[in-house]
């Protein structure tokens, strides 16, 4: 027996040692294929690109994976304790593989066996790692076997809080989020250091399905999870009874944030720099880098932007009338449902759809499109509201052109019409006014003329009406906004703002064709100065100059301030004829408005990258002793301006003193009004009407903007820079003007302001009541005898007087241009 039982055990004994040897060559074979866990230690994962405005507030976030990173050290016990009791409790005692946890879950799947019930695991959070990092989600022997050694290995080369830094920062947690960071903006809009208990539960309980956790689609299923996950949290130590107690009374409070800019109104601001991001380090940078982005948009600003664009373009297109409802439903039905599945402008929240229920001569009943939940469902109950007659009574005139086709609301709107309202007075107020999408656009841009920093951009009435920004990407005739630039060149060039030109018409004879061009209102008044022919925008006296300047230099001027890369040395070109955009031109009138000082326009001020280091900065001037580290009685630190300079700061000033006088009593006479602050300008209106501009500054502020349809067409009577685009001007810049300090326009030392004839550019008599103070450089001054541009010969005023009874009228009238 004895002999019989060693027989056996050295059967045994050979056995065990052949299943040794066949096992261990297997785990030799298995991990000679494993991956470097080295690579941890230098772990990068895709992160979120974050753009902020000037303020600091959030505008948009550009990812593939939404993710922060966040150091272990950053993230509260209570959160890891809520991790650790729902996916590893023994997660500081083992060696990577929790073997009590594993039995435990052996015997479990033994005990369910048959029943169809899903197999419980028993992977530790170094497991998890192990598996997210370095291998496949294959549910095989070999993978299992592979993650255990390397589960081993994770823990003898890295440390217990670093394994579970990688572990919250990698993870998925559903809605496109990964990493605990994220996933605390996404589905609570919190940062981690704000969460609850009972809102770190819920996050802990969704790796393990964040599917099956859906908060909207399964939110009983979540709660189910979320509370299960407290229960171990308190009966780890971690939550006391009481506390697990009243966590789990609170409802889930998942509030998923929007996919669009988190700062209102910024739309177009923030595709304009996501644009410059990609252009500048590419999309994977932008998607994966995890950047900071420091942007210079004021917000308040750009609120003020979006208004006074906004309500230019729907006071132009309510002018033209009605353009009929955006379609027709049943209202037969429930008309909700189909309402809820018309899409509105996400970004005129002001403006709601509302389908027309009933109409009669004084009144139009309506239904609002019903509001939705976090799960995209429409509400069940529904809204009604009214349209008084007096508050639709625009709509009266169809776009059509004819002045009145409709004398009631009966005329307009029928049962099932779909159209935009917007609630007047507080909120519960069921009285509404018609509105509609204007088919007009425009752009708008508000720049610092010290930095070049754009503070506020609109590019269009509504992002979600159209993507497309007018404000960088419209190519548009700047018309006659571009003129202050050939008069700078002039004043550069030996010319004064008392020089005179002749205002008649002028035959241009280039390649066999004749060019006849002509003042607005085809008015002309003969011998002007340069200051009356900016500011009434003598078309024909700005052609003559150019001529007589010389269009070579006109181009260096256009090129030298940024408005166009190369332009044509054609005549046509001095009246705006070429094609540039919004911020260029509002680019070039910050070079006026900062005394001549080039600048390079920027929509970002800083970029940092995922570690924080500093990668672009829009600041350029030097300053060494900024970064003093303490007051030691130092002066104070002195600014270096190393920019170009690229205009006379006294051609600069005249320049400026002539654009005061055009909304003083030139075509933008009676439009702006900004108290005793000193503002400057000029209009522009390109031929029949097709854009509108107006560019404007104060010492402090520089803005611009134009309006216009997408595919030009005449704007109709009345379309001019003055009209439409100087009274938008005015009610943007009196809200983002209000809360700064007034300045004036600096005069330049050195300049010399005397007293001259408005009418003849001559040194004016005493007591002379066409008398104007004008600016004129030294070794300048106004002239003997009056020289007229533009005619053969040097005469004597009287002469000019006898031989031109046009320029006769005109010095006797005063007569200006009107546009």
């Amino acid at each position: 027996m004895i002999r019989l039982l060693g027989y056996f055990f050295g059967i045994a004994c050979v056995l065990f040692l052949g299943a040794a040897a066949v096992v261990a060559v297997y785990l030799a074979n298995v991990a000679k294929d494993l991956p470097d866990y080295a690579v941890l230690n230098s772990y990068a994962p895709p992160v979120t690109t974050r753009v902020h405005a000037g303020n600091g507030a959030l505008m948009a976030e550009y990812a593939k994976e939404k993710r922060l990173f966040l150091p272990i050290q950053a993230i509260p016990d209570r959160v890891k304790a809520a991790f650790l009791s729902a996916e590893d409790k023994n997660f500081y005692n083992h060696p990577g593989v929790d073997l009590s946890g594993l039995a435990r879950a052996i015997v479990v799947n033994l005990q369910n066996f048959g029943s169809g019930r899903r197999p419980v695991g028993a992977s530790t959070i170094t497991q998890q790692v192990a598996k997210n990092f370095l291998l496949t989600s294959d549910q095989t022997i070999d993978r299992k076997i592979k993650e255990a050694i390397l589960s081993f290995r994770i823990e003898q080369a890295y440390s217990k809080d670093k394994i579970l830094e990688l572990y919250l920062n990698e993870i998925f947690f559903g809605l496109n989020s990964y990493g605990i960071a994220g996933a605390a903006l996404t589905y609570f809009n919190k940062s981690v250091t704000e969460l609850t208990v009972a809102e770190a539960a819920y996050l802990a309980s969704l790796p393990k399905g964040p599917a099956n956790y859906h908060p909207f689609r399964h939110p009983d299923a979540a709660v189910e999870r979320r509370n299960w996950v407290i229960d171990r949290m308190v009966e780890n130590g971690y939550v006391s009874q009481s506390d697990g107690a009243e966590a789990k009374k609170q409802l889930l409070g998942v509030t998923a944030r929007s996919n669009g800019p988190s700062l209102f109104a910024s739309d177009y601001f923030a595709e304009a720099v996501r644009r410059q991001l990609i252009g500048q380090y590419g999309e994977k940078a932008l998607y994966e880098g995890g950047l900071s982005v420091r942007t210079s948009l004021d917000p308040q600003m750009q609120l003020a932007a979006r208004k006074a664009l906004q309500d230019g373009l729907t006071t132009y297109d309510e002018r033209r009338g009605f353009h009929g409802p955006l379609k027709t439903i049943d209202t037969t039905a429930d008309w909700g449902k189909a309402l809820a599945e018309i899409p509105a402008l996400s970004d005129v929240p002001e403006w709601r759809l509302a389908v027309v229920l009933a109409v009669s001569t004084e009144s139009v009943d309506i239904g609002l499109q019903p509001a939705r939940d976090g799960a995209g469902k429409a509400a069940a109950e529904r809204e009604h509201g009214t349209i008084e007659a007096n508050n639709m009574q625009w709509a009266y005139r169809s776009s059509t052109g004819e002045r009145k086709t409709a004398k009631s609301p009966e005329g307009v709107l029928s049962p099932g019409d779909v159209v935009y309202v917007e609630r007047l007075g507080n909120e519960g107020s069921t009285s509404y006014r018609l509105r509609q999408p204007p088919k007009v656009q425009g752009g708008l841009v508000a720049m610092d003329p010290k930095t070049g920093r754009v503070l506020a951009m609109a590019g269009g009435f509504s992002y979600g009406q159209s993507e497309f920004n007018r404000a960088t990407q419209a190519m548009r005739q700047p018309g006659s906004s571009f003129k202050p630039f050939v008069y700078a060149a002039a004043m550069d060039n030996g010319y004064t703002p008392a020089s005179v030109i002749m205002d008649a018409p002028i035959e241009v004879v280039s390649g066999g064709q004749v060019w006849r061009p002509e003042n607005y209102g085809g008015e002309f008044n003969g011998p002007s100065t340069l200051r009356s022919g900016i500011e009434h925008s003598r078309n024909l006296m700005t052609v003559r100059l150019a001529n007589d300047l010389g269009m070579n230099i006109v181009a260096e001027y256009a090129e030298r301030f940024g408005i166009y890369d190369k332009m044509p040395a054609l005549l046509a070109m001095s009246l705006g004829s070429g094609e540039t955009t919004v911020l260029r031109m509002v680019s070039a009138y910050s070079v006026i408005a900062n005394g001549g000082k080039q600048i390079k326009p920027t929509l970002i001020d800083r970029i940092q990258d995922r570690y924080g280091k500093t990668i672009f900065r829009h600041e350029e001037r030097l300053c060494d002793s900024c970064n003093a580290g303490d007051w030691q009685n130092q002066e104070e630190p002195n600014i270096v301006d190393n920019r170009e300079q690229v205009l006379d700061p006294m051609t600069a000033y005249q320049i400026t003193s002539m654009m005061q006088g055009v909304i003083t009593r030139g075509t933008a006479a009676g439009k702006i009004d900004l108290g005793e602050r000193d503002v400057a300008g000029k209009t522009g209106t390109t031929n029949d009407e097709k854009d509108a501009w107006f560019v404007g500054f104060t010492p402090d502020l520089v803005a611009g903007l134009y309006m216009g349809f997408d595919n030009p067409a005449p704007l109709g009577r009345g379309g001019t820079g003055g009209g439409l685009s100087a009274p938008i001007f005015n009610e943007f810049m009196q809200a983002a003007v209000k809360d700064m300090p007034e300045s004036k326009f600096v005069i330049p030392q050195g300049m010399n302001l005397i007293p001259i004839d408005r009418k003849t550019g001559m040194a004016a008599m005493e007591g002379d009541p066409n008398t104007i103070i004008e600016a004129f450089k030294p070794g300048t001054g106004p002239a003997d005898s009056l020289s007229v541009i533009g005619m053969d010969s040097t005469m004597a005023p009287e002469e000019i007087l006898k031989t031109s009874p046009q320029a006769n009228q005109a010095v006797q009238s005063g007569a200006g241009g009107l546009y």
